[in-house]
């Protein structure tokens, strides 16, 4: 089925919004934004941006890096102790297509969540951290008034107390080099009933009972710059104590990513060994999001830290949970074991390497590897103009071999080769990671030959029926490119499904889907005798069917659902002591 844009009824005449405006309809001109569709990742166009914006940033990210010009900006630890006990909302990658991203801000901003299994509804949180990727595919202020701003100001339009947020960029935000991020988060303002505290991109909150959070902005692929490292250092320094207890939040599940590519932990271990260790305090929880699924890994105790009584400044639980409204990331490559630090050469110093066991992820294993199988009739109804271009390529690819004229190679079908080959090396190699080294050439030459035989397979056929003439080829042409694009089309679903197999292009197989539903977001609670408590919570089923509400209460969402919308544990909450 084509994704085809949500309805909006029209409005003649914009309207005036006071503070106390509750829209009559859905229409834009009532909500202030325009619910937006899911993202088509293999959409041309988007492709090719994105292709680009990626290698703009890899070649000038260094020069796009705002957050050393962050250091003449106000800068203050945010005071979040002065109560007995905390309610945390983390969400993170939630801007992209209204049903899912307005699904889970609805629940976020319910007074309370009832969950069948427990005996006490979870409050909302007095704070909510954004963990990244706020927006997408691009960071501007039309998308962050459409995907993310707008959504979750109808979720919670006024509050009181105003719920404090943070928020971490992630990738996507970074893209305009945080201009329009700072401009919405960084400035002190409302986001409807929520409040937005900080000034630069990354914050240090004091919570109660001796507990931290550090959100730390480690993107760009770079060192951490000295005015946030002087931040962080000059709060431990001057504020943190042995004893103390450190959730950090990170854009990126590092530790995830280095078990195939090392280094990609080598930031935020410095940044525990310079920071955190020298003080006495202990890392209790990472979390983190851009992975848009859920899974946790837990320190396994060792004999011997248990002889020597030392504290140790690993985490006791590594988190990712990017479920906030992007499209469902697979769970069944996520490996059973990590060490973290991973083992690395004895000349680079970093902490001691531990073993932590995967301990849950959602969806499971076994639900994410047949989810892979929707590729075969997600990708042409989820990405109708990625298929065009299928069909284009192979309409000329054709072409160049109808008119080869008796002669074995010609220019354009040396040309199309070219680009048909291309094309397909460089998606498996786009989609690889750094220790596989020849599955991605092996599968992309397979890719592209497959390709190559289909359209000169269909280019020898039509020759060999003697129609020639423009007349002949114009009509072999518009009659081969809807039959090329189907095929072509199921062709890629194939290499997908095949090279997911091979730990290949994984997460263009579900980007290519675009699965809305199985969300998920964190409630923590730091109790009145200092336990830290985390809530795991998921959305098997997001909304699709909406209604404005104009006459309920002034703090009640401005739209409501109209079909049921529940939250539910991942797994039984997990205690994190520090």
């Amino acid at each position: 089925m084509v994704d085809a844009p949500l309805p909006e009824p029209a409005s003649p005449v914009p309207v005036k919004r006071g503070p106390h405006h509750r829209p009559r309809d859905l229409s834009p001109a009532q909500l202030g934004f325009t619910r937006r569709t899911r993202v088509p990742w293999l959409a041309p166009g988007l492709l090719g941006a994105t292709a680009l914006r990626v290698l703009l940033a890899h070649l000038f990210g260094a020069y796009l890096d705002k957050r050393e010009l962050q250091g003449v900006l106000p800068a203050k630890v945010y005071q979040h102790a002065d109560t007995d006990e905390l309610w945390v909302d983390y969400v993170a990658d939630l801007g992209d297509g209204f049903d899912a991203t307005y699904s889970v801000a609805w629940l976020l901003a319910q007074p309370e969540l009832r969950v069948s299994d427990l005996t006490r509804p979870l409050p909302r949180g007095q704070v909510l951290v954004m963990g990244g990727d706020q927006v997408y595919p691009t960071a501007s202020w039309r998308q962050y008034e459409d995907r993310c701003k707008g959504p979750y100001q109808a979720a919670l339009p006024r509050a009181d107390p105003e719920p404090s947020l943070y928020c971490l960029p992630g990738n996507h935000d970074w893209y305009d080099g945080l201009t329009a991020y700072l401009r919405l988060f960084g400035k002190g303002e409302s986001i409807g009933g929520w409040r937005t505290r900080q000034s630069r991109s990354y914050a240090a909150l004091r919570l109660p009972h001796r507990w931290w959070l550090f959100a730390i902005d480690v993107q760009l692929d770079a060192y951490l710059d000295e005015p946030q490292l002087d931040y962080f250092r000059h709060c431990a320094e001057t504020q943190l104590r042995p004893g103390d207890r450190v959730i950090i939040c990170t854009a990126r599940p590092s530790w995830v990513y280095a078990a195939d590519a090392p280094h990609e932990y080598d930031t935020l271990d410095y940044f525990i060994r310079k920071v955190i260790e020298p003080t006495g305090a202990s890392v209790a929880l990472l979390l983190a999001g851009d992975a848009h699924h859920y899974a946790r890994y837990e320190r396994l105790s060792e004999a011997s830290e248990e002889l020597d009584g030392a504290p140790s400044t690993s985490a006791q639980h590594l988190v990712t949970c990017g479920g906030g409204g992007a499209y469902l990331s697979p769970t069944h490559h996520l490996p059973p074991q990590l060490q973290v630090p991973p083992a690395k050469p004895a000349v680079r110093a970093s902490s001691r390497s531990r073993p932590y066991q995967l301990r849950s992820c959602y969806p499971d294993h076994a639900t994410s590897r047949r989810l892979t199988w929707g590729i075969f009739w997600r990708l042409l109804g989820r990405n109708p103009g990625f298929s065009g271009l299928l069909a284009t390529l192979h309409t000329l690819l054709f072409l160049s071999v109808v008119t080869l004229a008796g002669r074995v190679l010609s220019l354009p079908l040396a040309l199309m080769g070219t680009v048909v080959m291309g094309f397909a090396l460089g998606f498996a190699l786009s989609g690889a990671q750094e220790s596989h080294r020849f599955r991605p050439w092996l599968l992309g030459t397979c890719h592209g030959l497959a390709h190559l035989a289909l359209g000169i397979t269909a280019g020898l056929l039509w020759s060999r029926l003697g129609a020639d003439g423009p007349l002949w080829l114009s009509l072999a042409a518009f009659g081969y490119a809807p039959v090329a694009g189907l095929l072509a089309t199921y062709l890629v679903a194939g290499y997908l499904w095949i090279a997911d197999r091979c730990g290949v292009n994984s997460n263009e197989l579900f980007a290519a889907q675009g699965i809305e539903h199985a969300k998920s977001f964190l409630r923590l609670h730091i109790a009145g005798d200092g336990t830290l408590t985390v809530y795991p919570m998921a959305v098997d089923r997001v909304c699709r069917s909406w209604r404005a509400a104009p006459d309920d209460p002034p703090e009640a969402p401005w739209i409501a659902p109209q079909e049921p919308l529940r939250a539910r544990l991942i797994e039984p909450p997990f205690t994190v002591t520090g």
